[in-house]
């Protein structure tokens, strides 16, 4: 129960998260929670982590005892993902049953990632999407996507355009709440921030110079 919005745009990506930690009826706002950044560091990815409590620590866990995992395109990230998957039942309980007609063990974990060579989410069956503008996850993110749509061609820096994202999530998501925490990277090459739009002739093809 979350908001976390990641954004890019001119050459840097920006991720973005709220504060709030509830347990059924009750709500840890960040002024009692000596942890309430929801945003893990691996290396020079950062990853915004919805779902259980548990997760932070779990995750936390597993990056540090396990080296040389990458997350630099959907590929390296599915298998980096693949390749914790069994520590995470081996090594930390996870249970990964959730529907019975599920195709796939569930990681139980879905996550948000930004780092130098773009932005991506990560679902619990291992999918793994990569985004030309912005995205959001968590019970706020039809908020967040909404308020990143119109704010997108009016902001320049994706700091701005992820900022706007959760802070609608936080305001009509009762599982949201500021204050937020947010992190900048620049992306490697400018030409990872351009993109094109083939899929349906009536829409524009877009080219950056």
């Amino acid at each position: 129960m979350t908001t976390i919005a990641v954004a890019k745009k001119n050459g840097y990506a920006a991720i973005a998260a709220d504060t709030l930690t509830t347990f059924g009826s009750t709500r840890l706002p960040a002024h009692y929670d000596a942890s309430h950044d929801k945003i893990l560091k691996y290396g020079d990815s950062y990853i915004g982590i919805c779902g259980s409590a548990a997760h932070h620590l779990v995750l936390e866990s597993v990056f540090r005892g396990t080296p040389n995992l990458k997350l630099h395109s959907k590929s390296e990230i599915f298998e980096s993902f693949r390749r914790i998957h069994p520590i995470l039942k081996e090594e930390h309980f996870l249970n990964p049953n959730e529907d019975e007609d599920d195709p796939y063990e569930s990681s139980q974990i879905t996550a948000l990632i930004a780092n130098p060579s773009g932005i991506y989410a990560v679902y619990s069956m291992r999918e793994v999407f990569e985004y030309h503008k912005f995205w959001a996850i968590g019970s706020g993110n039809e908020y967040a996507l909404g308020a990143m749509h119109q704010a997108y061609n009016r902001f320049d820096n994706p700091a701005d355009i992820a900022r706007v994202g959760v802070e609608a999530g936080a305001e009509f998501d009762k599982s949201s709440a500021l204050p937020l925490t947010l992190y900048t990277v620049k992306l490697k090459n400018e030409a990872d921030n351009q993109w094109r739009l083939f899929q349906h002739p009536a829409l524009e093809t877009l080219k950056t110079a």
